[in-house]
């Protein structure tokens, strides 16, 4: 029991003293500082913080899309620098769900289309893509909107559609940038109900920037970064 105890309550992602610049010499621009981080399963988190306290910089480096200048980044156990090319988009594909501020839509395909797709690329069995594709467009209330293109959607519905993409094959891990800034209030709270299922029903961990003080009521747990630093974590 004690095993099975504390298998449960392991990180699920670690920063250690991660920093990330850009740029050489004098003219380098200091993003992260040196960031400190363990996050458990099962948690809905908040990173918040002005415009360029360091918030995309560090969801970038958790969901691998980049790496840090130093310090390590640490996914169920893999420290994801040392990992090769192909092994990183392994994980991004199968363990983790990405939510982008631009909406990231294939023009020309619908919205179940767009999930589709991106089951298929995650290797999920072609029985099971049509289920799963439906079910996440349901979650976010877009079912009756499956058959549209992304012209066709508003903001709002284009963004759901964004989110039902990311979880559609249910992650271990959902990386979201702002993802209810384009929606009404409305909308965003129902957004947040989504996530707040999933992290109940599946344990997955869902990490998102945010600047709504409604949304840091909903979440486990919130990360305040300043000047490319937490300077607060509050419960």
């Amino acid at each position: 029991m004690v095993l099975e105890q504390a298998a449960t309550t392991a990180p699920i992602i670690v920063a250690n003293a991660v920093k990330r610049s850009f740029g050489r010499g004098t003219g380098a621009v200091h993003v992260l500082k040196g960031v400190d981080l363990s996050i458990g399963q099962g948690k809905l988190i908040a990173f918040k913080g002005r415009s360029g306290s360091g918030k995309t910089t560090l969801i970038n480096l958790l969901s691998a899309l980049d790496r840090p200048s130093e310090g390590e980044i640490i996914f169920q156990g893999r420290k994801l620098s040392a990992l090769g090319d192909k092994e990183r988009d392994h994980i991004r594909r199968k363990e983790m769900g990405l939510i982008f501020q631009s909406f990231a839509l294939i023009p020309l395909m619908s919205a179940y289309e767009n999930i589709e797709f991106v089951l298929r690329v995650a290797g999920v069995p072609a029985s099971e893509r049509k289920a799963a594709a439906e079910a996440a467009l349901e979650q976010v209330g877009l079912k009756g909107r499956m058959h549209h293109r992304p012209f066709e959607l508003s903001g709002g519905e284009q963004q759901r559609t964004a989110i039902a993409r990311a979880i559609a094959h249910r992650p271990k891990l959902l990386l979201a940038d702002e993802p209810t800034a384009e929606l009404d209030s409305r909308t965003g709270l129902q957004i947040m109900r989504v996530f707040r299922g999933l992290v109940e029903s599946t344990g997955m961990t869902i990490i998102m920037t945010t600047h709504d003080p409604a949304i840091m009521e909903i979440v486990d747990h919130v990360y305040e970064l300043e000047d490319g630093r937490i300077v607060v974590s509050t419960h």
